[in-house]
């Protein structure tokens, strides 16, 4: 195996048309592609420093003390039809005899060799990996029962893709819902024309009214008020999570979910809002939640739903406030002057029990994909250590196609 290290690249041409940046950003925590915070690149990229679908890459950096991403692997899925390397990565380029691209993807996903990665990290600030120790760990030779686990561990990625896939379509279209009833105010405007507004039953056409009114705003439908969302909720602070129980219950930071433990601090389900870092966030817990001391917590004054909440708060773009400090953050004093449309709580509700059978159906998809990786973590070490039994994963993964 050879090894293409990447290059640096000029910030003045991110985001212009050309290959996907192949960054840390774009590799999971121990390994796997990590598509949420992708960004293109319209410079210079030699052929060298490109990748296409099914091509490996490898960080051989961690900007952290953890090294979770120290050594970490990804592969280009399909969906991404050309990348580029960058400074902290390197393309995995194999010899001729070499086993195949997708035994070495999943010889790299193992505990064993994330365990070698960070037993021989170089560094204190910042995490790095020699060439040299990354090229001289032992890749086992390939066998019947490795490669039949390979193509399990395959299908396993495969059907987990495919939920995250199905999840990302499903909140695209509430996401695009809510703009339309809430943003572009298109029922509104469909009524004020004499129209049938599109895509609802009579019950939810007439929730809305049928024409506008001036406010501090600019127009808004009839009936709404313009509001600060200081009168509608207050943020309360997380906490410092200085025990580390596991549990069920989630727990969120500035940049979303970050673990489990086994207490709620905000006891109903609700929205987090980051507090501090140049990226801060807006998620949603459709459960009980634990937050940190880096984010906020929403609870309500008075009677709103709380999904219709989290997507208003997603137009409102929070990374505009700075209070000022060295490091990014979000005041409350700031986040209660926004103002917002505030429309009835019953309009609210038909939202919410529009799409309540989408966001299930996400739910699901997650509690699948949350069994299907503690299948795959199961099966992992078995690569190494040869001790396969596969006929019980064969029989979990047909249960859950």
């Amino acid at each position: 195996m050879d090894l293409q290290r990447g290059t640096t690249y000029k910030s003045a041409l991110l985001d212009r048309p050309g290959p996907v940046l192949l960054g840390l950003a774009s590799i999971s925590r121990d390994g796997g592609f990590r598509g949420d915070s992708l960004r293109t690149y319209g410079g210079e990229s030699p052929d060298k420093l490109l990748l296409y679908p099914g091509d490996l890459y490898v960080s051989l950096k961690d900007v952290t003390q953890s090294g979770d991403l120290l050594g970490a692997v990804a592969r280009v899925p399909a969906w991404v039809s050309q990348g580029r390397l960058t400074q902290d990565t390197v393309k995995l380029v194999p010899r001729q005899g070499a086993p195949p691209a997708a035994y070495i993807y999943w010889i790299l996903r193992t505990p064993e060799y994330r365990s070698y990665c960070r037993g021989r990290a170089i560094g204190t600030t910042n995490l790095s990996l020699a060439r040299e120790d990354f090229l001289a760990f032992q890749v086992p030779e390939t066998s019947a029962d490795r490669l039949h686990l390979v193509r399990l561990l395959e299908a396993l990625e495969e059907k987990s893709d495919l939920n995250r896939r199905m999840n990302r379509t499903l909140e695209a279209m509430a996401q695009a819902l809510f703009r339309s009833w809430f943003v572009d105010f298109d029922p509104v405007r469909a009524k004020a024309e004499g129209r049938r507004p599109e895509g609802m039953d009579a019950e939810a056409a007439a929730l809305f009214p049928n024409r506008f009114v001036e406010s501090e705003l600019g127009e808004i439908p009839e009936g709404w008020r313009a509001r600060n969302w200081g009168e509608l909720v207050t943020l309360e602070y997380g906490k410092a999570l200085r025990d580390y129980r596991l549990g069920d219950v989630p727990v969120f930071g500035t940049n979303g979910r970050i673990g489990s433990h086994d207490t709620a601090l905000c006891k109903h389900e609700g929205v987090v809002v980051g507090r501090k870092g140049a990226y801060r966030g807006i998620h949603y817990s459709d459960e009980p939640f634990f937050v940190i001391d880096t984010a906020f917590f929403v609870e309500p004054r008075e009677d709103l739903e709380m999904r219709w909440a989290y997507y208003e708060l997603l137009q409102d773009g929070i990374n505009s406030l700075d209070s000022g400090s060295a490091i990014p953050s979000t005041s409350r004093s700031d986040f209660y002057a926004l103002r917002c449309a505030f429309p009835p709580y019953r309009l609210q509700r038909r939202f919410v029990e529009i799409l309540a059978p989408m966001w299930r159906r996400q739910r699901q998809c997650e509690q699948e994909n949350a069994a299907l990786t503690g299948l795959r973590d199961a099966l992992l070490p078995k690569l190494l250590s040869g001790e396969i039994r596969l006929r019980d994963a064969e029989t979990r993964l047909a249960a859950s196609a």
